[in-house]
């Protein structure tokens, strides 16, 4: 089968700010980004994204004669790949009311086309991991961090921790990967396991209670306490307190200040002692701003942190309250609480805040990305312009 991961255009609304510059399938969830979960879970496989109009440019859909679209906001285990295996020509897999899979010789150029063939109930013993909304990602996280370890972790040999003045709780659940430096800290994998990647660099005094996935070139500044269910994609530099997180990647939250229950996109950055509210004084609801709505919704959570869009910054001080939404390339900065939407762009991040310069905007994340020995691209620019366009609608208000 040709495997292709397809952007529900049902779903990928409630996903935003994630989804404005990337596929479903680039979210990462556990220790792996969606796309690279079903990589692993079928192998031989060639896997591409079906994904919105303008991103294509980028993401490019690979078709076959037997073509397979799952839908990115559902992740594998082992009961749902064998039902996916048995799925015959021009059958749809759904379970309850998301649609997971469909098979077809037909090729469908956008998301849109894709169609619903003859129905097949999936009833597994476990419901799956499903992304339905953008808090999903970090209250799935843990599960998923226990369901990639075993995967990630196959057949391999953890290297082992030589510094004399770190402490040690469940040895068994911790694999670290060659290159990575721990000094004088404290890991916990007694509840849960604690991945640590290539070349990643634990400095002194920090605190880690799994399960955690520390991925490639990380870094955890001094003194750090990492709690429970957070992922750091690659080359994040992370410090203060963080719990129940998830990074993406390249972003940084390097200084004092706490951050929970919080999504962050890739290419971000924290100034020192910014604070996460995760928490409502009244204990309530937390509401979320929806861009499918372009409202606030009620997130059935307790507890909600931040979503931050990639490439969204913060100054110093940044005080974020329950269940803000920072839309991609929005730079926050002045006092008091920025509003619960932070539109894309915004310069200012607040009532009567300025729209940030689109030629600026490629300015800032050129050079952003060439700290990290990455470029951005024509393809990014595209993108980039796409979703500029798209946001207008927030600043005319």
């Amino acid at each position: 089968m040709n495997i292709l991961i397809w952007d529900n255009p049902e779903h990928r609304e409630d996903l935003m700010p994630f989804t404005f510059i990337r596929p479903i399938g680039e979210i990462r969830i556990g220790i792996l980004k969606v796309s690279d979960k079903w990589r692993k879970a079928f192998p031989e496989n060639t896997i591409s994204y079906l994904a919105h109009d303008y991103l294509q440019v980028k993401y490019k859909p690979e078709f076959g004669t037997d073509n397979l679209y799952i839908n990115g906001i559902v992740c594998p285990n082992p009961e749902l790949n064998e039902a996916i295996s048995q799925l015959q020509h021009e059958q749809t897999l759904v379970f309850e009311d998301v649609i997971i899979a469909t098979r077809s010789s037909k090729v469908y150029k956008t998301p849109e086309e894709v169609e619903i063939k003859e129905k097949v109930e999936f009833s597994p013993k476990e419901a799956p991991t499903l992304l339905r909304h953008k808090w999903d990602i970090f209250l799935q996280n843990g599960k998923e961090i226990e369901a990639d370890f075993p995967i990630v972790t196959a057949g391999r040999q953890t290297q082992h921790i030589r510094d004399p003045h770190t402490v040690i709780y469940g040895q068994g659940n911790i694999f670290i990967e060659e290159g990575a430096q721990i000094k004088a800290s404290i890991i916990n994998a007694e509840d849960g396991p604690v991945y640590i990647g290539k070349n990643a660099l634990i400095r002194e005094g920090c605190i880690l209670h799994g399960p955690i996935a520390i991925c490639e070139g990380v870094q955890i500044n001094m003194g750090a306490k990492i709690r429970e269910d957070c992922t750091f994609g690659p080359y994040c530099k992370i410090g203060g307190e963080i719990g129940n997180s998830v990074f993406f990647g390249y972003s940084n939250k390097v200084h004092e200040g706490y951050v929970g229950n919080t999504v962050v996109g890739k290419w971000c950055n924290f100034g020192a002692d910014s604070n996460t509210s995760n928490l409502k004084n009244n204990y309530g609801n937390v509401k979320v701003w929806n861009y499918k709505s372009d409202s606030l919704e009620l997130s059935d959570q307790l507890f909600c942190g931040t979503m931050m869009g990639d490439y969204a910054r913060c100054g110093i001080n940044t005080m974020l309250n329950t269940g803000t939404v920072v839309g991609v390339c929005a730079n926050i900065f002045g006092a008091g609480f920025p509003p619960k939407h932070v539109p894309p762009f915004a310069w200012g991040g607040f009532e009567n805040s300025e729209v940030a310069e689109l030629d600026k905007m490629y300015q800032v994340a050129e050079r952003v990305k060439s700290r990290r020995n990455s470029s951005f691209t024509d393809a990014d620019k595209e993108i980039f312009t796409h979703v500029f366009e798209l946001s207008k609608k927030y600043h005319q208000a």
